[in-house]
Order: structure tokens, then C-alpha cells, then sequence
């Protein structure tokens, strides 16, 4: 069953625990960038960086976070978001917690730093 939108957007509203500002500082380095699945474009970029580029200008586009001014191509991404955190953190609750684990700098890349819970 999908999701409707409002749930879409407190969701990722309170997944998404990182600011525009970090997020975009986190995807500029190593260990963001060497971390996750590489997208099939060749680009070598992780599908969860190119989520984290999402995340911060769905960030940046509305601050207020006001849920009328989201376009759906946002509210899409933010679907994403929300399965994947949720996914993630219902099932690595030792790694996650741990900033050398894959687990949580890939979570990171999705807007998500567990140690801020």
C-alpha cells in the first residue's frame, strides 16, 4: 500500500535530522563518496550520494518545509527516502550507531545521522 502524501512528508521530516548546510559538507568527502552502490550510469556516484544532491535541494527549495509548496517529483524522492531509512534502520541497530560502519555513512548520504537520535 502506498503511502499518502502528508505521511510521505512527516516522515521524511523526521528522518531527514540532517540541515541542508551538513548534509551538503558530508557529501564532500571520502567517506560519503566511497560509500554505497554505484549507480548503472557509470558515473561512479552512489545512489545514495545522487540521493543526498536530491535531499539538499529539497531542503534548500522549501526550508519551511511547508507541505503545499513540494513538487512531486520531490515528494517521489522523499518516498524513497523515507523506505530506505526505515529499512535501514529497523534492521542495523549496532551498526548504524558506529561512524566507521558502512551502515551509517550510508545512511548519512540519505539525510539520516543516527548519532543525532
Amino acid at each position: 500500500m502506498v503511502k499518502d502524501t502528508e505521511t510521505v512528508i512527516q516522515e521524511f521530516t523526521e528522518l531527514v535530522n540532517m540541515d541542508p548546510d551538513e548534509l551538503e559538507e558530508w557529501l564532500g568527502t571520502e567517506a560519503s563518496l566511497s560509500t554505497g552502490w554505484p549507480k548503472s550510469d557509470g558515473s561512479g556516484e552512489s545512489i545514495g550520494h545522487e540521493s543526498g544532491r536530491k535531499i539538499v535541494q529539497i531542503l534548500r527549495h522549501n526550508p519551511e518545509k511547508d507541505p503545499e509548496a513540494f513538487e512531486e517529483h520531490e515528494i517521489q524522492h522523499m518516498r524513497k527516502v523515507v523506505s530506505y531509512c526505515k529499512r535501514h534502520l529497523a534492521r542495523e541497530e549496532n551498526s548504524k550507531r558506529n561512524p566507521e560502519s558502512r551502515s551509517y555513512r550510508s545512511l548519512k548520504n540519505w539525510g539520516h545521522d543516527a548519532l543525532k537520535e
